[in-house]
């Protein structure tokens, strides 16, 4: 047994887990659930009440946070402390949002003025860009930002860009490009002109393959339309640390936006990779969105436990993932602009605690990280939902909806919340044979007929969701919501005691791709591999035109 499944608190849960009642029983039982179970904070409010949980299960799942120091935790993560202990690095992507005059020390070094320099720095870009001071090289301005760059330098100016399209300045269109599959970057291509158009390359290393790769292709496009090599400093810009291969590139070195190694790529939209978001929503919006996650984290660093939003949304992901074998959590956005954060928050929880050892290096005997998914509703209801009301697995849920729309129209808008709100009412009380016999009562079927049919209607209901509420979807309310998803993974990492700030898995599979693209670019055959592989290498290399 590891440390963790020894503990007090997680043995009286093992226990506890197989003693709660259903959610209706629940519900009867305490008339006032909504009060007791819901919470706001930073322009958010939380419905937890439709979680397998009693009064005893919080304490229980509460007394686990402390017995495993999370609070602790918290503050040695604010406080720069080496947490990253497998590539002996701080985790201060909260420095990002600090207000000025905020002191971190990083080695002797106050890293929040560093922040605050390249957010100065990024404004002057903003401003040169958008008011059209910048010039292409023959002297138009820039219409169309092409960002290239892959999995959180990617995702996320991708995803937050798209959730603030109401705050689009409408000076630019941008077109973002990670996947290396030359379909992907050919298209975005087609109807941009070379003479108006702005790369931005993030790549800390200036050297990520695919990153690399696209912008290599970007740069011989743009030369093809007619400019030169001394024109590029004039339409590509980096966020990198590697100045020497930027400039070699031909990026002006005033225009190279710093990275840290205190930053992991999946949470660094708030670093100068969000540059993409600044250029299509201003900075003044872009700060907007740092303010509300800093609430965020003022929030989860000062807040006690039992009404802390990320460590009661982290602790019910990990009751369900370790005492109810959950194996994936869903997250269900009611709003056609935060469509695409169920992607987001499966790069950010995935890759960080998609681990199975601990701090120390032992093996787990437990699960971590689920896998997260999820989608646009209404679109789900006619999709996936119906594994949720009626499949056998338990998929905890998260409906996330603004309680006003930036575009109201005629009934739309109450017709996305009755949706929202029913769907957490189903899966939480079901249907019994009962009440689905009885619906049919009326109806001309016979008795066996109706028997029949009322055993398919039936829904176990117990399937426990949180509802996220806002007023309205601003670059705060947005920018609190991320952070929030932020420190929840940290609460489930801190738990399981796994470092959620590495990703050796993403490593291995950059390791051995390298390798076979050595192999395929090779005039001999591959025979030292395994045979599945030495096999689809041949074959390619056979079938390649």
């Amino acid at each position: 047994m590891t440390e963790l499944t020894q503990l007090a608190s997680w043995q009286a849960l093992e226990l506890h887990s197989k003693t709660v009642p259903h959610m209706r029983e629940l519900f009867q039982q305490q008339p006032q659930r909504f009060d007791d179970m819901s919470t706001k904070a930073c322009g958010l409010l939380l419905d937890y009440s439709k979680n397998r949980a009693s009064t005893e299960t919080l304490s229980l799942l509460f007394a686990l946070a402390k017995e495993s120091k999370l609070e602790e935790k918290i503050k040695a993560m604010f406080a720069g402390d080496t947490i990253n202990n497998t590539e002996q690095r701080a985790v201060l992507h909260t420095a990002l949002r600090a207000p000025k005059d905020k002191v971190i020390d990083v080695d002797g070094v106050n890293i929040v003025a560093e922040v605050q320099q390249t957010l100065d720095k990024m404004e002057g870009f903003v401003d040169s860009v958008t008011t059209g001071d910048w010039k292409g090289y023959t002297g138009k301005t820039i219409t169309d930002v092409v960002s290239i760059g892959i999995g959180g330098s990617f995702l996320g100016p991708k995803i937050v860009s798209q959730a603030l399209r109401p705050y689009w300045t409408g000076q630019l269109n941008c077109h973002f490009v990670a996947n290396v599959d030359g379909t992907s970057i050919t298209e975005k291509l087609k109807g941009l002109n070379a003479e108006t158009t702005l790369f931005v390359m993030s790549s800390k290393s200036f050297g990520t393959q695919e990153t690399l790769t696209n912008t290599l292709s970007a740069k011989d496009w743009f030369l093809a339309q007619g400019a030169t090599q001394s024109d590029v400093a004039k339409h590509f810009v980096a966020v990198s640390s590697n100045v020497a291969k930027a400039t070699e590139f031909g990026i002006d070195a005033n225009n190279i936006f710093p990275m840290w190694d205190w930053v992991g790529g999946r949470y660094s939209l708030w670093s100068a990779i969000g540059l993409p978001i600044a250029l299509l929503v201003g900075m003044d919006n872009f700060r907007e969105l740092l303010a509300g996650a800093h609430e965020m984290d003022n929030h989860f660093l000062e807040t006690p436990l039992e009404s802390n939003m990320p460590v009661i949304m982290g602790m019910f992901s990990l009751w369900y993932g370790n005492f109810f074998n959950a194996q994936s959590h869903v997250v269900l956005t009611y709003d056609h602009y935060l469509r695409g954060l169920p992607a987001y928050f499966q790069q950010l929880d995935m890759e960080s605690n998609g681990k199975s050892v601990t701090l120390n290096g032992t093996d787990v005997d437990y699960s971590t990280g689920p896998v997260i998914w999820g989608g646009e509703g209404t679109n789900g209801q006619h999709a996936y939902h119906q594994l949720l009301h009626q499949g056998t697995a338990l998929i905890p849920a998260d409906f996330i909806m603004p309680l006003n729309s930036h575009n109201p129209i005629g009934e739309h808008h109450v017709q996305l919340a009755s949706n929202c709100f029913g769907q957490t009412q189903a899966l939480m009380q079901g249907r019994t044979f009962d009440e689905a016999l009885a619906e049919l009562s009326t109806s001309s079927l016979s008795d066996s007929e109706k028997q029949l049919i009322a055993q398919h209607k039936v829904m176990p209901g117990n399937k426990p969701s949180n509802t996220l509420l806002m007023d309205k979807l601003t670059p705060t309310t947005l920018g609190a919501l991320i952070a929030l998803y932020e420190h929840r993974t940290f609460v489930q990492g801190a738990i399981w005691q796994i470092n959620s700030f590495d990703q050796w898995g993403v490593e291995l599979g950059k390791q051995l791709g390298n390798d076979v693209l050595d192999r395929l670019t090779a005039q001999s055959d591959a025979t030292d591999l395994d045979t599945s592989s030495n096999a689809l290498i041949n074959l390619f290399k056979q079938n390649k035109i």
